[in-house]
């Protein structure tokens, strides 16, 4: 008789929720056509009353240019025009300053500046705040039309004035130009090979298999290993960030994509294949490391498969879906955050490296020749038969490095370190053989 009356009360609670269910909708589509009367109302008073003529077209885009950027910084609306534009961009040419931005404060914040772009040649740095375009206050623009005001025809200048570290603000003035971004960038250092990606565009994955081709048909079986700088690399692409971790990984997770809903989730895993052949890499990162930067950082580090150097990054674990409206434009729309394989967030938080360096400047310092054993009298002589100068490996040590790294001390302390590692590899090889 219990088990009868338990049947009959799981029976009415499912005949009583859709009803529930259903009253809920009623109720709240009630209040979702009050809000859009709401809006309705408001839209007609300033059509018919504002103090100057404006188009439908205006209150609209604006309204929902209003919606989206309420939402979070990287939520936005794109008319056809940028909408052409941002497309054009992914394809890796495009027309500006050269900068990638985010709001902050009212104000447009400096995530990187692109590597040979105006912007960068300029001066301009991660972490600056743009407060005036032209003059004109920056505060109370939407990020879109700050971009706009940036963007204009080719050789024309803009000034803009920055703030930065709290310093008092300056202006600089910037000529437009077209940036054709050269995604990925690549050399040899001395036994070590290495590569620089600007941002994730559509010749990210092409450009890292030929550099790594490259280092292999120059150094062979030489190759110690690889620097991958992605330090004031914004992000980009998605698809191009998962391909450059997976160049360097066997097996495992990359990224995960957690959306409201569970059944939205995505997960990217590695191929077979390391184009470096298990040997030592060292990630350069910076504060303008952002987004499809730190997917690639997050996944190496947490596999291990790489040690990150550097200073903590930018810290954008979202991600953007762009949706087109016809010929409308579209709207980039926030619709998931990214974990790393250890299931880590670094919305806001960012990647720790795993070696704090800050950037410095290199300088050489003169110093005595100090007295050693070949000066004593009567010292013994090596039995080395060697005429070699005992004093070549002393100088040899305090020789000047490639012009590039004796510039850059997060990249001479990456190149030590790469050495340093295959070195011992090496050794510890040749112990166990």
């Amino acid at each position: 008789m219990t088990n009868r009356w338990v049947g009959i009360a799981v029976v009415a609670a499912f005949l009583l929720a859709p009803c529930a269910h259903a009253a809920d909708q009623k109720d709240d589509g009630a209040e979702t056509y009050r809000l859009l009367n709401l809006f309705g109302d408001v839209f007609e008073r300033v059509r018919g009353n504002y103090v100057e003529e404006t188009t439908d077209r205006e209150l609209i885009e604006a309204a929902i240019v209003g919606m989206l950027t309420s939402l979070d910084p990287h939520s936005s609306y794109l008319n056809a025009k940028n909408f052409g534009e941002m497309q054009v961009q992914t394809r890796g040419e495009f027309g500006g300053l050269g900068i990638e931005v985010t709001m902050e404060g009212g104000l447009v914040k400096v995530v990187s500046p692109i590597d040979d772009t105006p912007a960068h040649r300029a001066g301009i740095e991660p972490g600056d705040l743009l407060t005036h375009l032209d003059g004109d206050p920056v505060l109370g623009l939407s990020l879109a039309e700050a971009v706009e005001r940036m963007r204009g025809r080719v050789g024309t200048d803009i000034r803009v004035t920055v703030r930065r570290n709290g310093t008092e603000p300056f202006d600089v003035t910037i000529t437009r130009a077209i940036i054709k971004i050269q995604s990925v960038r690549s050399r040899i250092e001395d036994k070590v090979g290495y590569i620089r990606i600007t941002s994730f565009n559509e010749q990210t994955e092409d450009g890292l298999d030929n550099a790594m081709e490259d280092f292999k048909e120059n150094l062979g079986d030489e190759l110690q290993g690889v620097v991958l700088d992605l330090r004031n690399n914004p992000g980009g692409l998605l698809d191009q960030a998962v391909a450059v971790a997976d160049a360097f990984l066997d097996q495992g997770e990359i990224v995960s994509t957690r959306s409201r809903k569970p059944e939205d989730t995505h997960r990217f895993n590695a191929r077979p294949g390391d184009l470096a052949r298990g040997l030592p890499v060292v990630v350069l990162i910076n504060a303008g490391s952002a987004s499809a930067s730190e997917i690639v950082v997050g996944a190496l580090q947490d596999h291990r498969r790489a040690i990150v150097l550097g200073t903590k990054s930018f810290g954008k674990g979202s991600v953007q879906t762009i949706v087109p409206l016809g010929n409308r434009g579209a709207i980039r729309l926030t619709t998931a955050r990214y974990y790393t394989p250890s299931g880590r967030s670094i919305q806001a938080v960012g990647i720790d490296p795993d070696i704090q360096v800050q950037q410095a400047r290199l300088e050489s310092v003169d110093q005595p020749r100090l007295r050693r054993e070949a000066d004593l009298r009567g010292a013994l002589d090596s039995d080395d038969s060697s005429d070699d100068d005992p004093d070549g490996p002393a100088q040899a040590d305090g020789a000047p490095r490639a012009d590039a790294a004796a510039q850059d001390y997060q990249l001479a302390r990456a190149l030590d370190l790469v050495r340093g590692l295959a070195l011992f590899s090496t050794r510890v090889a040749d112990s166990e053989g």
